[in-house]
């Protein structure tokens, strides 16, 4: 039997164990702080990959009782870059002091790097297992910690491998298993490359998991032209989109609330010929109840003109005395969706009876938001069917792809202006990009203030508009017909994968 000592001889390795484990968190802290950069703006997805090869070797290097604070510091340094955004809304909308928020982003991005680094701890026993523990082991733990965070706590899924390769090989296998299936391929790939650098002796396993890593990707490029749904090219629709372009300071304020609704009128009155007709997430700056006259002057206008109108309102339910962020049909179209993935603190506060009226991020005026039921119809525009989702809900893949069956377009609305002009209305629109690979549907993407998109089913931007300006997006989209494998599998294939290699490690005695 050989074991781990004498196997792990590589030049890396050996450079490797003159850290101390205060040194491998701080190189885990910037090998971390790399994976964002896969996404956009930056798109540097060969220099991401190569600090997450990084990482299992620094993960090797430490004990076990260590492997947390590495794994933490590789989670900080990601999401410190990654989320970095979230500093803007709390400072500059939440009207947070500048030490109260960077203190409370701080807090958030070591919350998230805590959940990230728990499945690490089980990673780095199964290094244990020599080879097969770090090309199978690895890979595992990390698509595991992505599935947990997509529920825990309502679930945080930004930041997934998989977004940074939207347009590399390995888009191809996103309509089969989605963006997790593509961070389990990523995370594969970086255990292969950090297993050259454990071992100056490579084996079979090691030889055969590069030739399978080469043919994931080899073979994600051969799938990209596979047609998984069909799309009806004799049933063009012309949509046309309104980029409004409120300021967020002024988005509530009721002095405002007929300058908005003047200047969605005078950019909508131009495009009153098109089929579909969208504004963006809670464009109306009126509860639903108390826009009821200026809702009705636009259903008579949709009527007359045969347009479908689409729009985000704040739905107030009398009754029950409840809000929903809502997406509300009128002319052409019907029907009324509620959001059912509310954002911590924007749309409702945790905690509410200890942090309510706390500090004033605490209390914005958008925080009192309810979450819809889970069985919603949808939208409907003549025969055919929209899936809707309400900004960040185009974040969860299940969702949207369950949302899309038996649908025949995608439809999000949204309101980035909380963002000013960080990375993440970009990284937003990606994910966006990426529900409309893996659903095989056309996309629309209306935005307050940008970026507004339609999205082909390949992920690609094939319209789309500025940042910041006042503008209107026009374009023709196709509805689909047919289910992609991803829709009807979700990401429980890779979950599936990932749990019997993880419990196939554990209760091997075998030391390879």
């Amino acid at each position: 039997m050989i074991s781990t000592e004498t196997i792990v001889t590589g030049t890396v390795s050996r450079g490797l164990n003159r850290l101390r484990w205060y040194n491998a968190a701080a190189l885990a802290l910037f090998a971390g702080a790399l994976q964002p950069l896969a996404l956009e703006p930056f798109n540097l997805w060969p220099l991401a990959l190569a600090g997450l090869a990084f990482f299992p070797l620094l993960l090797f290097k430490v004990s076990t009782r260590r492997a947390w604070t590495v794994a933490l510091a590789f989670g900080v340094g990601f999401y410190g870059v990654g989320v970095s955004w979230i500093y803007v809304a709390i400072h500059q909308f939440g009207n947070a002091s500048v030490w109260l928020a960077g203190l409370l982003t701080l807090l958030f991005v070591v919350f998230m790097a805590a959940i990230f680094a728990v499945p690490f701890v089980i990673c780095r026993t199964l290094m244990g297992h020599g080879r097969l523990g770090i090309l199978l082991g690895f890979p595992a733990c990390y698509l595991l910690g992505e599935w947990l965070r997509s529920w825990l706590l309502t679930g945080f899924p930004w930041l997934y491998l998989g977004y940074g390769h939207l347009h590399t090989p390995l888009a191809g296998w996103a309509p089969l298993f989605g963006v997790m299936g593509l961070s389990f391929i990523v995370a594969f790939t970086a255990a292969t490359v950090a297993a050259w650098g454990f071992f100056m002796r490579p084996s079979g396993n090691l030889w055969m998991a590069s030739i399978m890593a080469c043919a994931l990707w080899l073979v994600g490029w051969q799938l990209h032209d596979v047609q998984w749904s069909t799309v009806n090219r004799d049933q063009p629709i012309s949509v046309t989109m309104i980029q409004p372009n409120v300021a967020q300071e002024l988005k509530w304020d009721p002095a405002f609330a007929q300058p908005t609704l003047d200047r969605l009128m005078d950019l909508s009155e131009p495009h009153w010929d098109s089929d579909w007709l969208i504004w963006p997430e809670a464009a109306v700056p009126l509860t639903y109840n108390h826009a009821l006259e200026f809702l009705n002057q636009v259903n008579r206008k949709a009527a007359d003109t045969n347009t479908g109108l689409i729009t985000g309102i704040i739905y107030d339910d009398l009754s029950r005395r409840r809000y929903y962020n809502s997406v509300s049909g009128f002319g052409e179209a019907m029907g009324i969706y509620h959001k059912r993935r509310l954002v911590p603190f924007g749309e409702y506060v945790p905690l509410e009876e200890w942090l309510r009226g706390t500090i004033e991020f605490f209390d914005l005026p958008t925080s009192y938001i309810n979450r819809g039921p889970d069985d919603q119809r949808g939208l409907l525009i003549n025969d055919i069917s929209i899936a809707p989702s309400v900004c960040y809900e185009v974040v969860y893949p299940s969702l949207v792809a369950e949302s899309a069956r038996h649908r025949n377009v995608l439809l999000t609305v949204s309101n980035d202006a909380w963002f000013a002009d960080s990375i993440g209305p970009l990284q937003h629109l990606q994910m966006a990009q990426m529900r409309a690979l893996e659903t095989g549907r056309y996309l629309l993407r209306s935005t307050n203030n940008g970026v507004s998109a339609i999205v082909n089913p390949k992920g690609e931007i094939v319209a789309r508009s500025r940042q910041f300006v006042s503008a209107t997006l026009s374009g023709t989209v196709f509805p689909a017909y047919g289910d992609t494998p991803f829709m009807r599998w979700q990401s429980w294939p890779v979950v599936i994968l990932s749990l019997g290699l993880l419990l196939g490690l554990l209760a091997s005695q075998r030391r390879f």
